[in-house]
């Protein structure tokens, strides 16, 4: 699984055009587009499209909030959630799981420590991301920085339904392939294929 996260990145036709190499490469790939893009994205693409985040919200004073229904209408089949850019706190993550459960929208849950993704697997979300904020961006992979902690993280999972990724400075096959052969089962990125001029150099590589 290769879940790709738009952030940063420019809007207009370029995200779409984006996608559509996306698509070309790996087009079991997931991305995860900012909100307003979802529909764009969702209806001139076969990806499945994800939201950045969503909230928990249902009724009520809810302007400005991003809810499960908007999304899931828009064309998005889940969301992260808990992103490293947008922590937001369990007693949320819990209601917003089960929110989305009873829509049918998947959620991958990302963990910055061991300690957070053990609290999120009593929530059981669809994946939980293992992703170190001090790795992202740096080209320095989680899969050799941060080897015991994804060992221990695919363990514990094991038995469980929660497909384990993880994601902070994967910017190779060879990084990929590491995710793989430590037990998770697919990974999140963003920087290699955002900031590349050639992301097809990735894609092609993972495809």
């Amino acid at each position: 699984m290769i879940v790709i996260n738009f952030k940063n990145y420019k809007v207009g036709k370029d995200v779409l055009k984006l996608a559509k190499k996306i698509q070309s490469h790996v087009p079991k790939a997931i991305v995860a587009v900012p909100s307003t893009y979802i529909g764009y994205v969702a209806f001139r693409t076969k990806l499945t499209v994800y939201a950045q985040h969503v909230d928990p919200y249902e009724k009520g004073r809810n302007t400005g909030f991003i809810l499960p229904e908007v999304i899931k209408n828009a064309g998005a089949s889940g969301s992260l959630l808990n992103h490293s850019e947008h922590k937001i706190s369990m007693k949320d993550i819990r209601t917003t799981i089960g929110r989305c459960n009873k829509l049918r929208l998947k959620i991958i849950a990302c963990a910055s420590s061991l300690k957070e993704a053990r609290q999120l697997e009593k929530l059981k979300p669809y994946a939980i991301a293992f992703e170190d904020p001090k790795l992202v961006g740096t080209g320095k992979s989680i899969t050799k920085h941060k080897t015991h902690d994804l060992k221990k993280l695919v363990s514990e999972l094991k038995g469980t339904k929660i497909i384990p990724l993880c994601g902070a400075g994967i910017d190779s096959r060879e990084d990929y392939d590491e995710a793989l052969k430590l037990g998770c089962k697919g990974v999140l990125v963003s920087s290699i294929v955002m900031r590349s001029r050639a992301p097809e150099k990735f894609l092609k590589a993972v495809s």
